[in-house]
């Protein structure tokens, strides 16, 4: 039977839902045992929310000071130390620290790494998108050493919580951390909208904005709709949006229940980014851009006339 071990990916004592969505995965592998780990100078916080996640066994704490920012090399060493303790699957989520944690625990693991895991086949087999999401390829991993692989958040849903909260225990580990990297600071945008990868609802915009000026009307939007603000690649190489608000292949996968791409082309990279949301609204006056081809509602007009309309109408 395999036995999972998940890393929490957390923020200012809060949980990441990324954690939740690779319990949901965890789950699918019909594992004898999930156990969550969270890595923090102070994890308790942390901890209490992941032992409410449903299907979670055990969660596991590992509280030093050197935890206080989540820095891969320092955190990496303790995960592999963790992991080597009779699981057979590590999994993290996809997502920036995702993808920063998991290829240096493989290395540490001595194993190969899955990444996007979109679908669960078996204990060994999985299914992961490549060249942009165009194909699907079976991925089948050798079964005879421990299974590390990222999980694409936008495939999987968010597990429920239980009604009976998982044990927490504390672990030592007696591991020897690196010094060659240190914290320096962390920048954020501010504000009170919610986070772009794990919001139900998502307003884009895109190079048909014209300008940085132009792309206040998409946050008065989304303000109205209690949405996060996202954008294609072209408004971010432009310079309207800085590009933490890039959805796409090559910036953040999302699967909200709506959204809405505003003066979007859809280049192939961006629909890649938003192909496992609920419902998708285009605005868009040429009538032949490809976001059409995958829109539910489709509106051939000019943003600019029709967004303010739009947000009128909301009250």
């Amino acid at each position: 039977m395999s036995k999972i071990l998940i890393v929490a990916e957390h923020l200012n004592c809060q949980l990441n839902a990324a954690t939740a969505r690779c319990v949901t995965c965890a789950r699918a592998l019909q594992p004898e045992s999930i156990d969550v780990l969270v890595l923090s100078n102070a994890p308790d916080a942390v901890a209490a929310q992941a032992a409410k996640l449903d299907g979670v066994s055990k969660v596991l704490t590992a509280a030093r000071a050197e935890n206080a920012h989540p820095l891969a090399a320092v955190l990496a060493p303790q995960i592999a130390a963790v992991a080597k303790n009779g699981y057979t699957h590590l999994l993290l989520p996809s997502t920036t620290f995702g993808k920063d944690v998991a290829p240096r625990a493989a290395a540490l693991l001595g194993v190969g790494q899955v990444s996007d895991i979109m679908a669960v086949d078996g204990a060994y087999k999985f299914k992961r998108p490549v060249y942009a999401g165009n194909a699907i390829v079976d991925v089948e991993v050798p079964n005879d050493a421990i299974v590390v692989g990222t999980i694409r958040t936008a495939s999987w849903p968010m597990v429920g919580e239980s009604g009976d909260a998982a044990p927490i225990e504390a672990v030592q580990l007696d591991v020897t951390l690196p010094s060659h990297t240190r914290f320096v600071e962390l920048k954020q945008q501010a504000g009170d909208r919610p986070d772009l990868q794990s919001a139900q609802r998502v307003v884009s915009g895109g190079r048909g904005l014209g300008s940085k000026e132009n792309f206040e009307i998409i946050y008065k939007l989304a303000d109205k709709l209690h949405a996060a603000v996202g954008a294609s690649r072209a408004a971010v190489d432009a310079g309207y949006v800085p590009n933490d608000l890039q959805v796409g292949q090559t910036g953040k996968i999302i699967a909200p229940e709506l959204y809405m791409a505003i003066g979007i082309s859809g280049a192939i990279q961006h629909l890649t980014g938003i192909k496992d949301a609920g419902t998708i609204v285009a605005i868009n006056k040429d009538p032949d851009a490809p976001i059409f081809e995958i829109a539910d509602y489709g509106l051939v007009a000019d943003l600019f006339k029709i967004v303010p309309e739009l947000e009128a109408a909301i009250g």
